[in-house]
């Protein structure tokens, strides 16, 4: 009734197993790759001033007080510590999302009176951030970095 199971029959299971497993790579593999995206179009010159940013980073980190965010209704309010005075009151902030860049958003504000300022509801999608806040004080470059959950 039943054959032995012999060396022929070993091969071409295993030559089988891997016609399958090319036919997967090769069609069903790349469907799960939407949306893959470069982070950068142009990461070479990112790359060459991001000396400047580990030297923001490693300014803000001496600060004794540093700019927090707050989720609420109204958005993400980011609010500076009295001790901390941008030039002319400007903030740059990006708002980073890595697995969409279209959702992505960058400007210049300024703070209010209360030291604070507001990303309106309006421009979030449910998801990941990366909040990315820059500020200038006294010639000398700043910046912090929040990880964001919007819901």
């Amino acid at each position: 009734m039943f054959k032995k199971f012999n060396w022929g029959h070993g091969i071409v299971l295993a030559l089988g197993s891997f016609i399958l497993f090319i036919l997967f790579m090769i069609f069903i593999f790349p469907n799960g790759m939407q949306n893959a995206e470069v982070i950068s179009e142009n990461y070479y010159e990112d790359e060459l001033v991001y000396q400047d940013v580990i030297d923001a980073k490693h300014n803000a980190d001496l600060l004794i007080a540093k700019p927090a965010y707050e989720q609420n209704i109204h958005g993400i309010t980011v609010t500076f510590p009295e001790e901390i005075k941008p030039n002319d009151g400007k903030v740059n902030f990006v708002l980073f999302r890595t697995n969409d860049a279209n959702l992505d958003v960058k400007k210049d504000v300024v703070i209010s009176a209360n030291h604070s300022f507001t990303i309106p509801v309006k421009i979030l999608a449910e998801g990941s951030y990366t909040l990315k806040v820059k500020w200038t004080t006294d010639k000398k470059h700043y910046q912090v970095d929040y990880d964001v959950l919007w819901k």
